[in-house]
C-alpha cells in the first residue's frame, strides 16, 4: 500500500484533527514514512497542518449537513487555519489559472505537490500569492498522449512540464475535465507547488490563454437529509471498511479516523484508495452525496479485497523462501500479483506474442527466409526452460531479427532547390562536393529511386568533412547514423560475433539500422584511412564486403547468420588523406577532394557562421559585441593558418570567452545588492508597488529609483586589429616568405601536406672547390624521393650549364650544400625537382629568381615535367605568401581551370612540359 501510495495517489493526506494554531506539530508514523517519501519537513509552518480537512464553505452552503455536530464544527474551526489569511470569500474567486493534473483529481481537503516549469505560469501563481489571492483551478486531464494512467507511473509527484509544453489556451482547456477543484496555493519553493483542495468548481469559460485563466462557477452538493436510514446506512458502511482499509494497510495502520460529515467522509475514502483516476474523477463530479458514499464503497471495497489479496500472496510466499533468497521472493511476489489480476500470462507466452506482434506490421515486406528463422527459432523458444541459458541467447536473437526495418524504406527529398538551399546554409565554399550531391539527388529524381552509393570525403583536419556528412542527410531526408572506424582492429566489429560468444552482438552495420530504423539511411564512416589490423582479422576486407554495392545487397551479419540488403545505404567515407586507404577499398570509392578554404572563404565563414554561434553558445548578445573585419582578417592570417575552420573557431571562442568573463564582471562590481523590504502596512513604511484600478501593479518613485540603479547598461566591446593580441597573445605565425628579396641560390617551391598547401624554400650555397669533382650534400629531413630528386637536379643543372655557358664550370668544381628549412619536419614527395634545379643554376650563374615567383614539379633526367598533386591546395599557399607568377606542370593545366575563380584571381600562372620553359620565366627578366 505504500507503494500504492506513492504511485498511483500523489497526494498526502492525514485523518487525524489538526492541531491549533501554535501547538507543537504531532509527529505520527504516517507523518514518518510521508516524509520519506517527499523529503517534506513537518515542522514548517504550512506542512504542520494536518492534510486532509472538512471545507468549510461547502458544509454551510447545506442546511442540512452537519453544522450542529459539535466534532464536526471543531474540524472546521481548524480547518480555517489551513486556509488563506485574506477575509475574501471564496465565492469570489469566479476566475481561476487552471492547473493540469495528469496523473489523479484533487480532492477537497487534500494536499498534493506538483512541479511546474513552465516560467509564465510559476511567476502568475507567485503574482497571485503575492496579491493575497492565493487560489486556483485544479482540473485532471482526460486520456491522450500527454497524459498516462496513474497506475502505470513510478513517480511520486504530479509533473505538468510535458503537457504545458505541449499544449497552450483552447487546446489545453479540451483536454482538461470541466469539473475540477478550487486548490488553495500553500507554497511554492522553486518548480514545486503545493495545492490545498478546497471545493469544487465547473469550468464555464476561457478568459486567457498563456496562462490559461478560466471562467468557474462553485458548484454546491445536492441537498440531503442527514436522517435518512439509506443515506446513514450507507455512511457507516463506508466508515467500517474505511476503517478495515486501514487496518489492512501498514501506512495507516496506526490513524485514527475523525468525525466526518456525508460528504467529506466520501472525498476522503475516495482519496486515499488506489482506485485509478477515471474512478476518481466520477467521485469529484458526482453531486448527490448519497451517491457520492456509493461510489467510494465501491473502491474502498476493492481496495480491501486486493490488500487481502496481496496479504494472502506475501505469506504464501515467504513460507515457501527463506531470507537469503529475498530476491528471488520480491521476483515471485510480483508474478504472483500479477497473475491472481490476470494482467499477464506466462513470460515465454509472452515473449513470444511480442516478436509476433512486431513481424506482424510488416509481415509481407519481411524476406521468406527470414520469415523461416523467425518460426523456427519461435517453436524452439517454447521447448526451452526460462532458467536455461539457451533460452537468453534464443530471446536476444529473436529480439534482433525482429526489430530491424525490412523492407522500412524511408521518403527521399528530390527537390534539388530545397536540397541546394541546405547545403548552402550549412557550409559555405564546397562547390565540388554540393555539386556531386545534388548530381546524386537529380538521377535520384529522374529514376524515382537511389541507389547507394560510397563517397569518400578527403582532406585536411577541420575542413568540415563529417558536418557534411550530416548536412547531406538532411537534404536527402534520410536517417543519419556515424561511427567512427580510426584504430579499429577487430572484424566482429563490423561483422558481428558468432553467438557462440558470451556476450555476442551484431556488427555496427545491424546496430545501426536498429537505431535508425531504416533501409536507406546514410552512414557517415569516419577516419577510414586510420583503420587498424588486428589478429583478428582485416577490417579493410570487412568494410569491402559491406560498402561494394555489388555485394552488399547479399551481407550476412556473423550474429545474425541471415542475408540483409544494404544497396540501399549510401555510405559516407572521411580520410586525411586516401595513400592509406588499402587500394581495393579506394578503387570502390569515388572521392572527394576537399582542399581547405582561402583566406576570403575563412572570412565568410567566421563572420556568417563561427561568430554568430560562438556568441550564442557563450550567452553573450549580439549587440553586446562587435568584430571587425580587419580582426577576423589578422586572426586568420596570424593565428589560424590551417587549412580547416577549427583552430579559427577555437580562438574565436577564446575570445567570447574572455569577453564574457568580462560582463560578468563588470555586472557583479555595478549591481546594486538587493535589500529585504518589510513590506507590512504600518506607519513607518511605504509600500514599493501599489495597484491600479486596473489591477495591474504600479511601481512607486522609490521603487523606480532602486531599479534603475540595479540595470547595468554594458558598454559593446569591440574586437579590432589593434587589440586582437590582448585576447589571443602574440602572433603565431608571421609570414611565409623569409626574403623579401630573394639571394642566389634560393627558390621558394610549393609542397602539400595532410595540413593542406605550403610553401617550401630550397637553398643552395658553394662549400668549397674542388676541380673536377662536383659534389651535393644534401639536408632538412628529406625522404628518400626527395633525395633521388636532388641527385637528379644537380645531373640535369650541370647538363643545362653546360649548353647555356660551356665556360661556366661553378657546378662540376665545387663542392655545394643543398638545405630544405625546418629541418625538424620530414618531408618527402616527388614534386621539388624543378624548384631544385632552379636553385642550383641560380647559384652557378650567380642571379637571383623573381622575388614573387615559386613553382612546383618533378624533372625527368631528359628535362619532361612531370604532373604533380595538390593543385589547389598548393595554390591557396601561394596565395597566401602573395605570390603573383606559379608554374604548374602542363598536364595539370585541367586541375587548375577546375578551381574556382576567387582562388585562380589575380594569379600568373605558367604551364610547362620542359625545364627550358621554367629557364626562361626564371632568369629571362631585366634587373
Amino acid at each position: 500500500m505504500l507503494k500504492l501510495l506513492s504511485s498511483t495517489a500523489h497526494t498526502i493526506h492525514h485523518a487525524n484533527p489538526s492541531p491549533r494554531v501554535g501547538s507543537n506539530p504531532i509527529k505520527t508514523p504516517l507523518f514518518n514514512a510521508l516524509s520519506q517519501l517527499t523529503g517534506w519537513n513537518r515542522s514548517s509552518q504550512e506542512l504542520s497542518r494536518r492534510a486532509f480537512c472538512s471545507n468549510q464553505s461547502d458544509a454551510a452552503a447545506d442546511p442540512k449537513s452537519d453544522a450542529s455536530n459539535p466534532e464536526v464544527s471543531d474540524t472546521k474551526s481548524s480547518s480555517a487555519v489551513v486556509v488563506s489569511t485574506t477575509t475574501t470569500s471564496l465565492d469570489d474567486y469566479q476566475t481561476v489559472i487552471a492547473l493540469p493534473l495528469p496523473k489523479k483529481p484533487l480532492f477537497p481537503g487534500f494536499y498534493m505537490p506538483i512541479y511546474v516549469k513552465d516560467r509564465k505560469l510559476i511567476e502568475a501563481l507567485q503574482e497571485s500569492m503575492r496579491r493575497q489571492t492565493p487560489y486556483a483551478g485544479a482540473f485532471l486531464l482526460k486520456d491522450d498522449e500527454a497524459s498516462t494512467d496513474s497506475s502505470s507511473s513510478s513517480s511520486t509527484t504530479c509533473e505538468t512540464e510535458n503537457v504545458l509544453e505541449k499544449f497552450k489556451g483552447k487546446e489545453l482547456l479540451n483536454r482538461m475535465h470541466e469539473v475540477g477543484t478550487l486548490a488553495q496555493i500553500s507554497s511554492i519553493q522553486g518548480e514545486q507547488v503545493i495545492l490545498i483542495g478546497r471545493r469544487r468548481l465547473r469550468i464555464t469559460d476561457m478568459v486567457s490563454e498563456d496562462p490559461l485563466s478560466v471562467k468557474v462557477e462553485h458548484i454546491k452538493n445536492k441537498a440531503y437529509d442527514k436522517d435518512d436510514d439509506v443515506i446513514k446506512a450507507t455512511y457507516f458502511e463506508v466508515m467500517s471498511t474505511l476503517r478495515d482499509v486501514l487496518k489492512t494497510t501498514s501506512l495507516w495502520r496506526d490513524q485514527h479516523i475523525g468525525d466526518f460529515n456525508y460528504q467529506h467522509l466520501a472525498d476522503f475514502g475516495a482519496g486515499i484508495s488506489g482506485a485509478n483516476k477515471h474512478e476518481n474523477q466520477g467521485v469529484l463530479e458526482e453531486l448527490d452525496v448519497h451517491k457520492r458514499l456509493e461510489l467510494t464503497l465501491d473502491l474502498l471495497k476493492k481496495e480491501v479485497e486486493v490488500n487481502k489479496i496481496q496479504a494472502s500472496i506475501a505469506k504464501t510466499v515467504e513460507e515457501k523462501f527463506s531470507g537469503e533468497r529475498r530476491q528471488i521472493v520480491l521476483k515471485e511476489q510480483l508474478k504472483a500479483i500479477k497473475k491472481e489480476l490476470g494482467v499477464e500470462t506466462d513470460s515465454k507466452s509472452a515473449f513470444s506474442e511480442k516478436f509476433k506482434e512486431r513481424i506482424e506490421v510488416n509481415k509481407d515486406k519481411i524476406p521468406k527466409h527470414v520469415l523461416k528463422v523467425i518460426e523456427e527459432h519461435l517453436t524452439k523458444l517454447q521447448l526451452l526452460e526460462p532458467t536455461s541459458s539457451e533460452f537468453d541467447v534464443t530471446l536476444n536473437y529473436l529480439d534482433w531479427l525482429t526489430v530491424l526495418p525490412w523492407g522500412n524504406i524511408s521518403d527521399e527529398n528530390f527537390d534539388v532547390l530545397k536540397a541546394e538551399k541546405i547545403l548552402d546554409e550549412d557550409h559555405y565554399g564546397l562547390s565540388d562536393v554540393k555539386e556531386r550531391i545534388l548530381e546524386f539527388i537529380a538521377v535520384g529524381s529522374l529514376r524515382g529511386t537511389s541507389q547507394g552509393k560510397i563517397i569518400c570525403l578527403s582532406g585536411p583536419p577541420g575542413v568540415g568533412k563529417t558536418s557534411i556528412g550530416r548536412s547531406i542527410a538532411r537534404a536527402l531526408d534520410r536517417k543519419f547514423f556515424r561511427f567512427s572506424v580510426g584504430g579499429l582492429s577487430d572484424v566482429a566489429e563490423i561483422n558481428g560475433h558468432r553467438r557462440t560468444y558470451i556476450g555476442a552482438m551484431p556488427g555496427k552495420l545491424v546496430q545501426c539500422l536498429k537505431t535508425v530504423g531504416t533501409e536507406n539511411p546514410i552512414i557517415l564512416i569516419d577516419e577510414i584511412d586510420k583503420l587498424g589490423k588486428g589478429h583478428s582479422g582485416d577490417p579493410a576486407s570487412a568494410l569491402l564486403e559491406v560498402m561494394d554495392p555489388e555485394q552488399n545487397a547479399n551481407f550476412r551479419d556473423h550474429y545474425l547468420d541471415v542475408t540483409i540488403d544494404l544497396s540501399k545505404v549510401l555510405f559516407v567515407c572521411t580520410a586525411n588523406v586516401i595513400d592509406t586507404i588499402p587500394k581495393p577499398l579506394l578503387d570502390r570509392m569515388e572521392v572527394i577532394s576537399l582542399a581547405g578554404y582561402i583566406t576570403d572563404e575563412k572570412l565568410h565563414i567566421a563572420r556568417d557562421f563561427l561568430v554568430k554561434n560562438t556568441c550564442r553558445d557563450c550567452g553573450i548578445k549580439p549587440e553586446q559585441v562587435g568584430v571587425s573585419d580587419a580582426a577576423l582578417l589578422s586572426l586568420i592570417e596570424n593565428y589560424c593558418r590551417e587549412a580547416g575552420v577549427r583552430s579559427l573557431h577555437k580562438n574565436i571562442e577564446k575570445i567570447y570567452r574572455k569577453i564574457a568573463l568580462k560582463l560578468v564582471r563588470q555586472r557583479a562590481s555595478t549591481v546594486v545588492p538587493a535589500v529585504s523590504v518589510d513590506v507590512t502596512d504600518t506607519e513607518d513604511t511605504k509600500p514599493l508597488a501599489k495597484t491600479s484600478a486596473e489591477g495591474s501593479t504600479v511601481l512607486t518613485d522609490e521603487s523606480a529609483t532602486k531599479t534603475e540603479q540595479s540595470e547595468v547598461v554594458a558598454e559593446k566591446v569591440m574586437i579590432e586589429e589593434s587589440n586582437l593580441a590582448d585576447y589571443l597573445g602574440k602572433p603565431v605565425f608571421h609570414s611565409d616568405k623569409i626574403y623579401e628579396k630573394t639571394p642566389v641560390g634560393v627558390v621558394m617551391g610549393l609542397a602539400w601536406t595532410s595540413m593542406g598547401g605550403s610553401t617550401l624554400y630550397i637553398e643552395t650555397t658553394f662549400v668549397e672547390e674542388v676541380e673536377r669533382k662536383g659534389r651535393l650534400r644534401i639536408t632538412g629531413q628529406l625522404g628518400s624521393v626527395m633525395k633521388e630528386s636532388a641527385q637528379i637536379a644537380h645531373t640535369v643543372a650541370r647538363r643545362i650549364m653546360l649548353e647555356k655557358e660551356p665556360d661556366n664550370l661553378f657546378l662540376a668544381n665545387s663542392k655545394l650544400h643543398l638545405h630544405v628549412p625546418e629541418g625538424a619536419t620530414p618531408k618527402d614527395g616527388p614534386s621539388a625537382g624543378c624548384t631544385m634545379i632552379t636553385s642550383l643554376l641560380s647559384l652557378a650563374m650567380k642571379k637571383p629568381v623573381r622575388k614573387d615567383l615559386a613553382m612546383t614539379g618533378e624533372v625527368t633526367l631528359t628535362g619532361r615535367i612531370l604532373p604533380i598533386g595538390g593543385v589547389k591546395e598548393k595554390t591557396i599557399a601561394a596565395r597566401r605568401c602573395q605570390v603573383k607568377m606559379i608554374i604548374f606542370p602542363e598536364a595539370n593545366r585541367k586541375d587548375f581551370d577546375e578551381l574556382p575563380e576567387n582562388v585562380k584571381e589575380g594569379l600568373d600562372v605558367h604551364f610547362v612540359d620542359e625545364y627550358e620553359q621554367i629557364f626562361e620565366l626564371a632568369f629571362g627578366y631585366d634587373h
